[in-house]
């Protein structure tokens, strides 16, 4: 069991010819089910071509009616992907993972109302996750994304993120106590975004393989706190919370676009305390994390 993506999805890579498209596309196809689950890529000017084995479509419409893919990967280069993303939403793909990284948030405020009102005209949703984001992984079936696969291992701990490096640091960690992982998810750290900590933790509490979930936020904006009052009503499973940038000072604009405070509750002190409440365990230790979770799974 997964959320969001296994051994049998069919992914399509966006941007496939460009330097970093390549570059992450043939480290996916390395890694566990990898070959068989990238099956197109998509540039209108290489059409016909191929690239590491994998067909090339003009259009995400054409890849998937041809190859049966419902998720692609955008490495689209930021002036060109929210492009990219509408494409993949018209396509009705189930799932478009966005990596690219500074894109204008005004490009990302439209695509993000198109893909509102297609759905409340009756179109069909399709699941953005990102921008600038690192992508998700289930282990031992299927990486879409540029994390590295070695450090990830087969367990029963979920892991979403806000941070594409405090992911992989989670993840390592889990592997080094021999803990593992279900699923980790990044979500991305861009103001305008598309699955929130919420959408990811309810995944994870209705998968009967996620015995527990790390859920690591940062300073900026109301999401976590709000992530966790659902959690306090709603889940049966322990969750281990981190927010980082405890040091930011209000009105700095700290690494991510989104990780700006204004000095109330987005702060990393105010998410950690509304965590708390919610009957999370937290830590203010990074470091700890993995041991943590070890000690109160009992493992």
């Amino acid at each position: 069991m997964s959320i969001y993506i296994d051994k049998n999805t069919k992914v399509i890579t966006q941007g496939i010819t460009g330097k970093t498209g390549q570059f992450h596309t043939q480290k996916c196809q390395e890694y566990a089910n990898g070959k068989n689950c990238f099956v197109a890529g998509v540039n209108p000017k290489k059409a016909g071509e191929s690239i590491f084995g994998i067909p090339i479509f003009g259009s995400v419409k054409e890849a998937a009616a041809q190859t049966g893919a419902t998720v692609s990967v955008i490495y689209v280069p930021p002036a060109g992907a929210a492009d990219a993303i509408w494409e993949a939403v018209q396509a009705d793909l189930d799932m478009a993972v966005c990596i690219t990284e500074g894109i204008p948030v005004r490009d990302m405020l439209m695509v993000r109302n198109r893909m509102k009102a297609k759905v409340a005209a009756g179109g069909k949703e399709t699941l953005l996750l990102g921008p600038n984001c690192p992508g998700l992984i289930t282990p031992d079936e299927v990486k879409i994304g540029i994390m590295p696969g070695h450090i990830h291992r087969k367990g029963r701990v979920g892991v979403v993120s806000r941070s594409g490096t405090l992911t992989y640091e989670a993840v390592a960690m889990l592997t080094e106590v021999g803990l593992g992982q279900s699923s980790a998810v990044g979500i991305g750290g861009d103001p305008i975004n598309g699955l929130k900590h919420i959408d990811v933790m309810k995944k994870f509490n209705a998968d009967p393989e996620t015995d527990a979930v790390i859920m690591i936020g940062e300073i900026g904006g109301p999401d976590e706190a709000d992530a966790a009052r659902w959690c306090k009503a709603n889940m049966k499973k322990p969750v281990f919370g981190f927010i980082a940038g405890v040091t930011a000072p209000p009105g700095k604009r700290m690494g991510h676009a989104g990780a700006l405070i204004s000095g109330g509750a987005d702060t990393a002190q105010a998410k950690l305390d509304v965590m708390e409440e919610c009957g999370f365990t937290i830590t203010r230790n990074f470091s700890e994390l993995g041991k943590l979770v070890k000690l109160r799974l009992g493992a």
